[in-house]
């Protein structure tokens, strides 16, 4: 836990060197075309860096060199013990730089400095550190066979991985790629978002110094219409593994069928309902998640309960509990310890939030709290967190992912009803239970069509659970040993004795 100041944080970050190049081969290196983008802080506004903006020239030349060190063995065939000392090493060095590399996810993405040394650089070596340890503990097959035969079943490395990840946590979620798939031993190039690259850029280099072969860990800032589509369509490209939105998931899908099939692994959006019944157990704490469900790391959430189901007879009672709760949750610089909710990602993403605001307002529903921009003076990109009462689910705000703090309460009378409602989206990523009987709660989670649910809390889950969606959400999961599935092909081999 460390004891910096605000003042101690802005003092860094105006030292801060920031490399802004991608990383290929061991090495930083301009974009071949040397084109270059420029990273904005959402914090002030202020020209962090700028950054290589790749191509299809810089995804040619990362492939290659990743293919080139896969077919080599130096990490493929090396011991999956070998694998996992030089994985612990990596760990152990996200935790050494753990101030710097939260100090570039606060000023790149715009998340309190709290949340991200505290949660998302912390949890991006565990996830490093997890996997490695795994990958020594894990045993193929030998099938039951006749006497004469003998059947094996074996995991090797798929080979070459894309992973495109998210901007919202762009370290972590590139530890939950990296961590399996390195451990499996694939060669990966990594494309962060052009909205917060700044992460994935520095760890390249620490993984490099942990042991990592050069050209195992290559990384491509740039444009999703660029760099990831050439990435995609790459014909030397195993598996892309993506988290981001629906939109694009969808595009990545066909991107594969028209090239070589590579198998495409998705977590995509999400719409998740936020179920209280009557019956909860402490309806203070029910209060005080669905506030930091939609408030935490500024709405931008996948998970993010953005709907919030409450059961008729209490309704009365609950909700002001939640608008007294969402009161705690309040914008600020993000470089203040104190701060709890930061700046959206970019002017682009504040804006969107900022019209499904007004949707919300033409298409009838009441507006409890919040609803405006913030802090507008700062330079930066805030927006309050919002509750917006008496919405049903034929209103934008409560089909569509918004990803900002915006809150759809709506209402229901039975389980039944909660069910049907909670199911009517074309997401299925999580959803939460709030019920003192157990049957009830157990019931109620077996009929949510969602990867993950939650019982008497919200957000729960660690390494050791999967990670995914149902429907829209995507296919595949992160964490937990059934991600290595993703990054591992089967090979059955019969020995005639």
């Amino acid at each position: 836990m460390t004891t910096l100041t605000r003042a101690d944080w802005e003092q860094r970050a105006s030292s801060l060197e920031i490399e802004g190049r991608a990383f290929i081969d061991g090495q930083y290196t301009d974009a071949a075309a040397s084109a270059v983008f420029d990273c904005l802080s959402p914090v002030d506004g202020r020209l962090l860096a700028s950054v290589a903006s790749c191509g299809e020239a810089d995804a040619n030349r990362a492939v290659a060199n990743a293919r080139q060190v896969f077919e080599a063995g130096s990490w493929s065939r090396l011991a999956p013990a070998k694998r996992k000392a030089t994985l612990l090493r990596f760990a152990g060095l996200i935790r050494q730089h753990a101030e710097e590399l939260a100090l570039l996810e606060t000023l790149d993405m715009g998340k309190p400095i709290s949340d991200a040394l505290n949660i998302d650089v912390a949890a991006s070596a565990n996830a490093i550190a997890w996997c490695g340890e795994a990958i020594d503990k894990l045993y193929d097959e030998v099938a039951a066979t006749p006497h004469d035969q003998l059947g094996l079943v074996t995991r090797e490395p798929v080979g070459v991985v894309a992973a495109i990840v998210p901007w919202n946590f762009p370290l972590m979620m590139a530890c939950w790629k990296l961590g399996p798939a390195l451990a499996t031993g694939n060669s990966v190039v990594l494309k962060p978002s052009e909205k917060s690259p700044l992460t994935a850029i520095r760890v390249a280099q620490l993984a490099v110094e942990a042991g990592l072969p050069k050209g195992v860990l290559n990384v491509l800032p740039g444009y999703g219409h660029s760099v990831g589509k050439a990435l995609a369509l790459h014909m030397d490209v195993d598996t892309v593994v993506f988290t981001g939105s629906t939109k694009v998931a969808r595009q990545l899908m066909v991107y594969a069928g028209e090239s070589n099939m590579k198998r495409v692994w998705l977590e995509a959006g999400g719409k998740s309902p936020n179920i209280v019944f009557a019956d909860a157990p402490d309806l203070q704490a029910a209060a005080e998640a669905a506030a930091s469900a939609i408030a935490f790391n500024q709405g931008e959430v996948c998970t993010a309960g953005s709907r919030l189901l409450v059961e008729r007879s209490i309704k009365a009672r609950f909700l002001p509990m939640v608008v007294e709760a969402l009161k705690q949750w309040k914008p600020g610089n993000p470089l203040d310890p104190n701060t709890n909710v930061g700046a959206l990602v970019d002017t682009q993403q504040m804006n969107t939030v900022l019209s499904y605001i007004e949707a919300g307002h033409q298409e009838g529903a009441t507006l409890l709290v919040g609803g405006k921009r913030t802090l507008e003076d700062t330079g930066g990109t805030y927006v309050e967190p919002t509750i917006f009462d008496g919405v049903s689910n034929a209103m934008r705000i409560a089909k569509e992912e918004i990803f900002g703090p915006v809150l759809s309460v709506l209402e229901f009378d039975t389980a039944e009803q909660a069910i049907a409602i909670a199911n009517d989206t074309p997401y299925g990523l999580a959803a939460a239970v709030w019920s003192s009987d157990i049957s009830k709660a157990h019931l109620t989670a077996k009929a949510l069509r969602a990867g993950s649910v939650w019982v008497n809390q919200y957000d729960g889950g660690d390494m050791t659970a999967p990670f995914g969606g149902f429907k829209q959400s995507g296919n595949g999961r992160d964490k937990s040993l059934h991600a290595f599935d993703k990054y591992t092909e089967l090979k059955a081999t019969w020995i005639k004795l």
